[in-house]
């Protein structure tokens, strides 16, 4: 499926108006199955979709590994997943609850502290929030996608979306299915981080969320209870380091 689709506008820059071609993101409403009783609406870039369900399963916290995704099958612009769940059997309140705002307050008890060693030097977060930028590639084409990569070791994956949600939705699923160490790995992105992002990268283990954007108190609060450590603002060779700044090596 196309990423982008081209259209024609009408560009005024300086008082003067000439006709142009412009890209822009070609999202799709993609919806998502679960269990034949859960289903879930997003508009979406469609492509990574496996990637998508899988980060979006784990990070909603309805599994505590990707062994407990039995299946997901994707036809068109519909995924279905079977997961093996408890919480899907004996209590479906506590489904689904970090990406809708305001029931984080409700849920925050439920996430675990994050315990890893993991450090990394403040310039390698400054060169790769510069290697992010570089592989975001939708985003110079139309300055209409979010871009996130999980880090680890040296894997540098990365992927966009509409959704700064579903972008790392994206990259917790690829890292999950290449099986790599969440409490060894961190996250960088494009957005915002409130709580509903934080309980997200939390409900996985990972102990470092970095971003070009900043940040919210209830995102604050919630790496303060999950011993996250929360870094924004990466702009040039400038960052703020929020909570837990002994992982950043300075």
């Amino acid at each position: 499926m196309e990423l982008t689709k081209t259209v024609d506008t009408v560009n005024l820059t300086d008082g003067k108006i000439k006709k142009v071609s412009e890209k822009v993101v070609s999202d799709e409403n993609v919806k998502l199955v679960i269990n034949d009783n859960i289903s879930r609406n997003f508009s979406t870039l469609p492509d990574s979709l496996e990637e998508f369900a899988t980060g979006y399963i784990l990070g909603e916290g309805l599994v505590a590994n990707a062994k407990d995704i039995k299946k997901i099958e994707i036809d068109e612009l519909t995924i279905k997943a079977t997961i093996d769940s408890k919480k899907l059997k004996d209590d479906e309140e506590l489904v689904l609850v970090s990406d809708s705002s305001g029931g984080w307050r409700s849920k925050i008890s439920f996430i675990d502290k994050i315990e890893s060693d993991l450090a990394i030097n403040k310039n390698d977060l400054i060169n790769n929030m510069e290697k992010l930028k570089k592989n975001a590639l939708i985003w110079q084409e139309t300055g209409g996608a979010h871009v996130a990569a999980i880090i680890s070791k040296n894997k540098f994956i990365v992927k966009e979306d509409v959704s700064r949600h579903v972008a790392v939705d994206k990259v917790i699923g690829a890292g999950a299915l290449e099986q790599i160490d969440f409490n060894q790995s961190y996250v960088i992105y494009s957005g915002r981080m409130p709580a509903d992002m934080l309980i997200k990268v939390a409900r996985v283990g990972i102990p470092i969320l970095a971003s070009n954007a900043a940040p919210s108190f209830s995102g604050y609060t919630v790496a303060n209870k999950a011993n996250i450590t929360m870094v924004g603002f990466i702009r040039g060779n400038k960052l703020n380091i929020y909570t837990n700044p002994e992982r950043i090596i300075i």
